[in-house]
Order: structure tokens, then C-alpha cells, then sequence
């Protein structure tokens, strides 16, 4: 049976997104194990860097990165110490590529870009359905509510993640919803508010149990105002943005006090909504932290001795530029500066997953060497005098 897209051929990892080079990598043939290990630790380098496994049909079924090419790739060699999953690699392997990178920073990018651009099997395939990341929603007018949806649609309102996919993301959602009293009905679900005026006024019925059991306003049967309803939407966004986190306090306050009057089943529903409710917070707070709190110039130092300086805005890698001698960038690398750091994301246009997945590669990063941090430099620290740019110390 015929594929009906047939992978492509590998000829080389492709132009830098940072430097828009394309580098011819370094290739190890296939053959005898022995022979390919001679020939890695003959030609390859001790430097950081990408590699990758072609199989027999020159297709890219591996990438990864290595603060040390050489060191990583006879790892592979060694079948008593290796992980599984890397025999498994090398005996589908034909033969190796590799291209070196400044450092094991850029290293880090490069490996993140050549696995969205070329999705190779062994670094794709899988990934159970939990993984796939999800975004919670709000819109679909005239009642807005919260929904998840993996591919946000430009006219919500506002959107918040990603976030796994998972079983606790849909009760979060169905928590939160049942909370501020809002709808999660079909929209073949006709709305009709207390304050919308009829000819000839019916007498409706709700359309689920939920308005009954007071956990929907009952926008479906007018029991409310268009105002009173957007509200409620208003403080839920509040809450997800984690400006409002009220509602945590509220449900462990009835909790405990339902566990000292004994009541331990209210308790322990209680204490499944917290939980569920936490889970969420906790992970729309870390990508809160990812994304808004990293936004400086990175100066890296590379093996050759040369610096790049890396705009990171929003969390994202937006550009590299040379390191500035003395502090003083040039003219042409003052307006990328400027050209980057003047922009601001909006809430509402949520990043793609494959950008989320950048911004936390990037705070990984920094937590894994906070020393780091000491060199960042503050893009506000630029200062305009006579046509001739400045930066001050280093700072957080």
C-alpha cells in the first residue's frame, strides 16, 4: 500500500530561522556499527551542536542536540548504558548527520526548529493524545462561555494556554462554567435575554437540567440580563488571567469548614474542585511567567569566542545580532532591537503551539542555568544621545 504523502528526502537540515544560513552537515555513512563509530569519533567534532539519523530511504527520522557532538554520538555505541529508545534509533539508521552550533544554547533552538520543520518520526511519533496541548476559549457570542479547542479561532474573546489536553482540562472548564453560571450549550441553542423585547412573548423551557440546578444563569430562557451575564463572563477571564483567584480561597474556606461539621462527602467534593481548579491555575501561571516576564537581550559567548546577542520578547527567541563592541550596537542592529521590543502580544491572539513550546524551551532553560540570568541585559537600559545608542551595566 502506497503512502499518500510520501516523507521527504533528506539533503540538509535547511536555513537557520535566526541567521537564514543553510549549512551543509558533516555525515557519518552507514555500515557496520564498528565502522560507524570509527568514523564519529574520527570526524566528529567536541563541540555543541544538532545531529540527526537518516534511514536507508535518506529520510530524517531522528533529531537532537549535544553540548558535545562527539560524546553524544558514541553514547549511541554503547549498549549497555545507552536508553533503549537510542538502539532502537540506531538500528533503523543508515548513517549520521551533524552541524555544529555556537553554543549549547543555540544548540538548543536549532534542535526545537528542525524538529517542527522536519517532525521525524522518532521525535513525533508516540505521543499519547494527553500530550496534545489545548487552549481554554471564551466566546461564541452572544452568550460567551468557556470551551476548549485545539485551533482557537480568531473571533473569540480571549484565550489561555496551552495546556494538556487532558481530563482535568475539561472538568476545569466544566468547573468554571458551572461557577460563574455559564452556558455550555450547542449554539443551535437560541439566546434570548431579560432585557430583548418580543411581539408576541413564549413561554421557553430550559434546555438542560443546569439552569434548574442554579449553575447557568439561564440565558436560554431570558432568566437574565445581557449585562449580568457578561459580568460573570468578565470574572471568569479575571480569573484565568489570575487577577481574581478568590474562588480558590472560597472553596477551601467551605471545605475545611465542611470537615469540621463532619460533612466529609461535601468535603471531599469540595476537595476534588480545588485540586482540579489548583491544576489549572498552577499551569496558566507558569505560562503567565513564561511569556510575560521574559522579555530581555540574552548575550551569549560561543566556542570561537564570538557573542550573539539572542532578543528574547514574550518569551521567544525574535532574532540574534552581533554583540555590540563596548555596549554600542550599530545603527542597522539598534532598529532590530527597537523593531522587536516594541511590540506587545494580545491576549486574545494566543501563541501556536509550536511557539508556546519556544517560550517554554526558554524559561527551561534559565531554570536549568539561573546563573544565566546574571548576564541578561534590559532592553530599557538603551538610551538615545546625539543619534548614538548607549546600554548601561548588565541587570536582571
Amino acid at each position: 500500500m502506497e503512502e499518500l504523502f510520501t516523507p521527504e528526502t533528506f539533503g540538509s537540515f535547511g536555513p537557520h530561522a535566526l541567521s537564514k544560513i543553510a549549512d551543509l552537515p558533516a555525515r557519518s555513512p552507514g555500515g557496520r556499527i564498528a565502522r560507524s563509530r570509527s568514523r564519529v569519533r574520527k570526524l566528529c567534532p567536541r563541540l555543541p551542536g544538532v545531529y540527526g539519523m537518516l534511514n536507508g530511504n535518506e529520510q530524517l527520522i531522528y533529531v537532537g542536540k549535544a553540548k558535545c557532538l562527539r560524546a553524544r554520538l558514541l553514547s549511541y555505541f554503547r549498549p549497555k548504558s545507552r536508553d533503549p529508545k537510542a538502539g532502537r534509533i540506531l538500528r533503523q539508521a543508515a548513517s549520521i548527520v551533524w552541524e555544529e552550533a555556537a553554543s549549547e544554547f543555540a544548540a538548543l533552538l536549532r534542535e526545537l526548529e528542525l524538529i517542527r520543520r522536519w517532525r521525524p518520526r522518532f521525535n513525533v511519533q508516540g505521543q499519547p493524545g494527553r500530550r496534545r496541548p489545548t487552549y481554554i476559549c471564551v466566546g461564541r457570542r452572544p452568550a460567551p462561555y468557556l470551551f476548549l479547542s485545539r485551533f482557537p479561532h480568531r473571533d473569540v474573546l480571549a484565550c489561555f494556554g496551552p495546556i494538556p489536553a487532558t481530563w482535568r482540562a475539561g472538568e476545569a472548564v466544566r468547573r468554571l462554567n458551572d461557577h460563574y453560571r455559564l452556558r455550555d450549550c450547542p449554539q443551535a441553542q437560541t439566546m434570548v435575554f431579560a432585557e430583548q423585547l418580543e411581539l408576541f412573548p413564549l413561554s421557553r423551557a430550559a434546555g438542560c437540567l443546569r439552569y434548574e440546578i442554579k449553575t447557568c444563569l439561564g440565558p436560554c430562557v431570558g432568566a437574565c440580563a445581557r449585562r449580568d451575564y457578561h459580568s460573570q463572563v468578565r470574572a471568569a477571564q479575571r480569573f484565568l488571567r489570575g487577577q481574581d483567584l478568590s474562588l480558590l480561597d472560597s472553596l477551601e474556606s467551605d471545605m475545611v469548614r465542611a470537615s469540621e461539621t463532619l460533612e466529609f462527602e461535601k468535603a471531599a467534593a469540595l476537595r476534588d474542585r480545588l485540586d482540579i481548579l489548583r491544576w489549572l491555575e498552577e499551569r496558566l501561571s507558569r505560562l503567565r511567567s513564561a511569556r510575560d516576564k521574559q522579555s530581555f537581550i540574552y548575550p551569549v559567548r560561543g566556542h570561537d569566542g564570538g557573542e550573539v546577542w539572542y532578543l528574547i520578547h514574550g518569551g521567544r527567541v525574535l532574532a540574534a545580532v552581533p554583540a555590540a563592541p563596548n555596549g554600542i550596537p550599530s545603527r542597522s542592529v539598534d532598529q532590530v532591537i527597537r523593531k522587536v521590543f516594541q511590540c506587545k502580544p494580545l491576549e486574545k491572539d494566543p501563541l501556536p503551539v509550536d511557539e508556546m513550546d519556544a517560550v517554554l524551551l526558554v524559561a527551561a532553560w534559565f531554570r536549568r542555568h539561573p546563573e544565566e540570568r546574571n548576564r541578561l541585559i534590559s532592553p530599557e537600559k538603551f538610551r538615545v544621545h546625539a543619534g548614538e545608542v548607549q546600554v548601561s551595566a548588565l541587570t536582571r
